[in-house]
């Protein structure tokens, strides 16, 4: 292990966390940035730019939605390939070695001493951002609601997937079944409750960690990435969604 990598810090970023909403917006795979001091973990340019290692196009729904919605949003500075921040830091997928049909020579036989400085790095930091943000709301009385924003390929491992949008949920599932009915009184989207994953994936670790202790209603959404692939495309799924939420929101929480 390095010492610029045990040194390395990359702090989430956290945009308008005044925002007048009662939504917490959170986006762990917002960033296909590979810096310092683990460079591009051996993939071309095309595969950095691929789903694998990021969510494309959820940063800017993110970013649309919480201007909408008046939300604060909190999101990830590097690749999920570095460092999963919706994993756990002992899970495999955390740092994986290989994603979908990809090997990441990068990330081949990392030692333990290389997934703590990582960890520290990246994880870290980015879960203690998230957790003040939580902790500052519920101080002022105004606990927030947390949705993770996501998106997913439309073809996995060559089979296509039919579901626009979905929404899961861990343990609470009150909001995640409002936003599904919300959705289908209010868009065309194929909506769908837990899918393309679900929590029996380990996909919902930053809503165990965040939400789950604090009892605040939470959800995971899922938008497949060719429906928000240019900035048209964001703008307009954005306002299909906005109302969504905030209807879905204003039940739970009435």
């Amino acid at each position: 292990m390095s010492v610029l990598a045990a040194e390395a810090s990359f702090a989430a970023s956290v945009d308008c966390p005044e925002g007048p909403g009662a939504i917490l917006l959170v986006c762990e795979h917002a960033s296909n940035a590979f810096p310092a001091p683990w460079g591009d973990l051996g993939l071309t340019d095309d595969q950095r730019r691929a789903h694998i290692a990021w969510d494309p196009g959820a940063l800017a729904l993110a970013r649309a939605l919480a201007q909408r919605l008046g939300a604060g949003l909190v999101h990830a500075p590097v690749s999920r390939l570095i460092a999963d921040l919706n994993r756990a830091p002992d899970h495999a997928g955390a740092m994986a070695a290989r994603s979908e049909v990809f090997d990441i020579p990068g990330n081949q036989g990392l030692t333990p001493q290389a997934r703590l400085a990582r960890t520290q790095a990246v994880y870290l930091p980015f879960h203690a951002a998230l957790h003040a943000e939580v902790c500052r709301r519920l101080a002022l009385g105004t606990p927030p609601v947390l949705i993770t924003i996501h998106s997913f390929t439309p073809v996995y491992f060559g089979r296509p997937r039919a579901v626009e949008f979905g929404v899961i949920h861990d343990a609470d599932d009150r909001l995640a079944r409002a936003i599904v009915a919300a959705a289908q009184d209010l868009t065309r989207l194929h909506v769908a409750l837990n899918e393309p994953y679900s929590a029996a994936d380990d996909v919902t670790h930053t809503l165990r960690l965040q939400a789950t202790p604090y009892r605040l209603a939470n959800a995971m959404l899922e938008l497949r990435n060719d429906l928000i692939a240019t900035p048209e495309q964001v703008q307009a799924m954005a306002d299909l969604l906005a109302p969504v939420l905030a209807r879905a929101v204003a039940e739970v929480c009435a």
